[in-house]
């Protein structure tokens, strides 16, 4: 664990394409937010989630709710600091249910200052990434400017971008698979918490 790297989880997306709060998912019997959670708590210290309260992280609201990740992003970033954390985050979406710790420790132990952003298939992974202070600074600077895209983050940012040669030793591109329509449901082999609201 890196008391240096804090871990964000972001559980506030409205799940429109899926139809349901990503949420509650089941992983292997387990809740994907307490799932993805637990894997931050093996790289990352502290941890926050900004989103429903669904990990059993100590939690916060963006606002408002539903407002996209850039601004539970910013949202994160003002209770890190207010407790104390200054530095950089890993940042996850609740909608990975195959990572694997692995990459989490890659991301972690990134050389230098920079944040550092997958690449998978020439697409960039902002929401399974490292994010330096600085640019966690940028984005409460951008939702000020009424900004709400990620991508936008990036465009300000001289992040490191892991394509597929600098992690796929580590990991396989199928640990970057996102739940977000109801067929990915069969094809991840997913399940939903039965009883959540």
């Amino acid at each position: 664990m890196s008391p240096d790297v804090a871990g964000l989880l972001l559980t506030g997306g409205s799940s429109r394409r899926m139809g349901f709060d990503k949420s509650l998912l089941l992983v292997d019997g387990e809740p994907i937010s307490v799932r993805l959670g637990r894997l931050l708590g093996e790289v990352a210290s502290p941890l926050v989630e900004v989103g429903r309260g669904r990990s059993g992280l100590p939690t916060v609201r963006e606002e408002p709710p539903g407002s996209g990740p850039l601004v539970a992003v910013s949202a994160g970033r003002a209770e890190l600091l207010r407790i104390g954390h200054q530095g950089p985050a890993l940042v996850l979406a609740c909608d990975l249910p195959l990572l694997d710790v692995a990459v989490l420790h890659l991301l972690v132990g990134w050389p230098g200052d920079a944040s550092v952003v997958p690449v998978v298939d020439g697409q960039t992974q902002p929401l399974c990434a490292r994010w330096s202070a600085g640019d966690l600074d940028a984005a409460a600077v951008l939702v000020e400017k009424g900004v709400r895209s990620m991508r936008a983050l990036l465009g300000h940012s001289d992040a490191v971008m892991l394509d597929e040669s600098l992690w796929s030793g580590v990991v396989g591109a199928a640990i970057f698979a996102d739940a977000d329509v109801p067929s990915d449901l069969s094809a991840l082999d997913l399940e939903i918490e039965s009883g959540g609201g």
